[in-house]
């Protein structure tokens, strides 16, 4: 009975991180590029009371063992990179990536982060910028006063003006990639972080070894479908109320044995 109690604990603290992961997951449906999360769950050590194959007598043996489990527990919190919907903005500062891969930003301290929001602007030197004012990596300066910006689908830049009849090139962006995308970092505000799990970066040109192309003029909804959430919600808490009946069966039981006299 003790042993049942700490085992249903486990399960409970177990769906308590899985409803903490659904809930984050809906209140980011609406955020720009967001990308759901999904939690895993691993089985705890098993006491074994009896092998299989073990001797039952002196010419047979046990076919079926004997193990006690000891709960559950969250393993991981793994994203799920599918694409969301594009949003049509016709901005001209706005792009997505349509298919793999992640935007580039020069973070402050020069690091590399990645992205897949794409509501980019300018900021007062011209600079292609993050919402939060970070370059966009490799660095696109837009001069004033042009009257268009084109980005095509290959990631070139180029902005038309009044005084020239050919489009000025401002450069290229690209479309990183990696071997592993669920090992990347989340680091908040939209941003990503190489780790080891995840593998370097790879950098592509749009549309090249399998990577995404750029869309000009919108930008990627969150990939959260909020039925799904929902029914991953009622599934967590049946599941912690399940555990906590347990937890009180073995309570009450334990109370029959200390009235016993």
């Amino acid at each position: 009975m003790i042993r049942a109690l700490h085992t249903s604990a486990t399960g409970m603290a177990a769906q308590e991180s899985n409803v903490n992961t659904i809930s984050n997951n809906i209140a980011n449906i609406n955020t720009t590029g967001f990308k759901k999360a999904r939690t895993e769950f691993d089985d705890l050590l098993y006491e074994t009371i009896q092998e299989a194959g073990a001797k039952s007598s002196g010419s047979t043996e046990y076919n079926v063992g004997h193990q006690v489990g000891s709960g559950a527990k969250v393993s991981a919190t793994r994203k799920i990179h599918s694409q969301g919907s594009p949003q049509m903005t016709n901005n001209p500062y706005d792009m997505m990536v349509n298919g793999e891969g992640f935007f580039g930003i020069i973070g402050p301290n020069g690091e590399l982060k990645y992205t897949r929001d794409g509501s980019f602007n300018v900021d007062s030197q011209g600079n292609l910028v993050s919402r939060a004012g970070h370059r966009v990596f490799p660095g696109v300066v837009v001069p004033p006063n042009i009257l268009r910006l084109g980005v095509s689908e290959n990631g070139q830049v180029e902005a038309y003006t009044r005084e020239s009849v050919e489009p000025i090139a401002l450069g290229q962006i690209p479309v990183f990639t990696f071997v592993n995308p669920v090992g990347l970092r989340s680091e908040g505000g939209n941003y990503l972080a190489a780790t080891v799990g995840s593998g370097q970066a790879i950098q592509n040109n749009p549309g090249e070894n399998g990577s995404g192309i750029v869309m000009q003029g919108a930008i990627e909804s969150s990939n959260v479908n909020v039925m799904n959430e929902m029914t991953d919600l009622i599934k967590a808490q049946r599941a912690y109320e399940m555990n906590s009946k347990v937890m009180g069966v073995a309570d009450q039981m334990l109370q029959t044995v200390n009235n016993i006299r």
